[in-house]
């Protein structure tokens, strides 16, 4: 059964009862197949606090709903809606949309996840897992600035070339050409961000019964669209200095058309950085096995006080890696941009696929973008943003040492944005978020990106004001040392 969401709550003021305003809202849901039959409803107490009434309101409200044939109750499985009424009284009625929902191939997210998206967004809460950088750091000035010069400069809005603004395809060879990485703007395809650079290489180059191999924990696994097209992702065990690749069968390599997918710099949500010996070996053993690789290079501009170690694609001489980067978690994730640098055919045939999804990305991002980095705007911003961030891991850092001391370990990252913080008893990472939610406060458990049983959170300092991040902190303690 597929479950509900509830954004709306009645108004007090009207002269409508507030047990019929309810009747009226779950009609209207029902009856447009907002909610669909066999869509499962909360729990009668969880109703109450959602619509902010009195248990006996929603019994009212349910009884009547139920005396209609709209709404049954079963044992085991809750309150669900058993048929749509409303709709079948009009010439119109909606298809059953849960029958085409179940029968799609894309896998849905976790429920933890879909939750986390709809309490992000409340003001209530304090997310000590929102990856994304706190507006408060957002820097409003240079991007006017920016955003002034591309509108003195604008003549339309058409469509892009398939690989994206060439001035902005100029700027980011350039940029990894000073990391390393010897590229041709031909080489390069402009993405909607690091999630559809992901999106477009599953879809394009990879088939079902394919092996992805990532490690454990991995942000990978928090996606679906990977498992939505049949393939297996296989977690590797991790260390201090990142990946154990050697865990890897060679024979599954070729039997398996399996690729490997790398966060080396800062990785999420651990932020491990891989040692550059590490990095030269798994590289070593890549090119051995003939084992291509997606090097998710997200946040490697972020590093505090030493830059990490070259990238693998540095490394890459025979077209081996597929290199993605992203401004979402250094600048603006709204700017949905982001690029992969890999062989030209690939990239070729890559931008075809994109041409076909959403015909290229924004264009006003990348002029914007653009403009920002051949105005060296960004290269100013950048070291600012990474005093900011590591004062901020500072601040959570001496947060943890004095309310998880006893209870649980961590690593302070060199750069990024998470503390991976794993607890010293066996506890439900999920029954800690609900009691979270409850307070208000917002977390990311680990079994989101771990492949067996989790007992770790991944906090986020990037978001969240710094008070705030003090408050959740020591409340999650006490929550924590309460299950304990």
């Amino acid at each position: 059964m597929s479950k509900i969401s509830i954004d709306w709550r009645p108004d007090r003021s009207s002269s409508v009862p507030v047990y019929k305003q309810i009747i009226d809202y779950m009609s209207m849901k029902i009856s447009t197949g907002d909610w669909a039959v066999g869509s499962r409803l909360p729990a009668q107490r969880q109703l109450a606090k959602q619509f902010n009434v009195n248990r006996s309101t929603i019994v009212t409200a349910m009884d009547e709903l139920s005396s209609y044939g709209v709404l049954e109750s079963d044992f085991g499985k809750g309150t669900y809606v058993a048929s749509n009424t409303w709709s079948l009284m009009m010439t119109d009625a909606p298809p059953d949309w849960s029958r085409y929902i179940q029968s799609g191939s894309f896998h849905a997210s976790d429920p933890i996840i879909q939750e986390c998206r709809r309490c992000e967004a409340d003001p209530r809460f304090i997310s000590l897992g929102t990856g994304q950088l706190s507006p408060s750091l957002f820097p409003r000035e240079e991007m006017s600035r920016a955003m002034e010069r591309v509108a003195g400069k604008l003549s339309a809005l058409n469509y892009q070339e398939p690989l994206g603004l060439p001035a902005l395809r100029r700027s980011v060879a350039r940029r990894l050409q000073r990391d390393g990485i010897d590229i041709s703007p031909s080489c390069i395809l402009i993405t909607s961000g690091a999630l559809q650079a992901l999106q477009l290489i599953c879809l394009t180059m990879l088939k079902s019964g394919s092996t992805v191999f990532t490690g454990d924990p991995s942000y990978l696994k928090s996606l679906q669209f990977f498992q939505s097209a049949g393939m297996n992702l296989s977690g590797l065990p991790m260390d201090q200095e990142g990946l154990v690749y050697w865990q890897i069968d060679p024979e599954r390599i070729q039997r398996e058309e399996a690729l490997l997918y790398a966060i080396p710099d800062f990785h999420n949500p651990t932020g491990t950085v891989m040692s550059a010996d590490r990095r030269k070996a798994l590289f070593r053993f890549c090119q051995q096995n003939h084992l291509p690789i997606i090097e998710d290079a997200s946040y490697r501009e972020l590093w505090y006080d030493e830059k990490p170690p070259a990238t693998l694609k540095s490394m890459d001489k025979n077209g081996m890696v597929l290199h993605i980067g992203t401004v979402s978690k250094t600048l603006a994730p709204g700017l949905r941009t982001g690029w992969i640098a890999g062989p030209e055919s690939v990239i070729h045939r890559l931008a075809d696929m994109k041409m076909q999804m959403d015909s290229g990305a924004s264009t006003v991002s990348q002029l914007i973008l653009a403009e920002f980095f051949s105005s060296g705007a960004y290269d100013k911003y950048l070291p600012q943003l990474r005093v900011q961030l590591k004062s901020r891991r500072d601040t959570v850092v001496a947060a943890l040492e004095r309310n998880f001391s006893q209870i649980a370990s961590w690593d302070a990252p060199a750069g990024g944005f998470y503390v991976w913080l794993r607890f010293d008893e066996n506890l439900s990472a999920r029954q800690l978020f609900r009691a979270a939610v409850r307070e208000h406060i917002l977390l990311f458990p680990g079994t989101l990106y771990e492949y067996g049983k989790s007992c770790s959170l991944r906090i986020s300092y990037a978001y969240a004001e710094e008070r705030e991040i003090l408050y959740a902190l020591a409340r999650i303690s006490r929550i924590v040392r309460s299950m304990m």
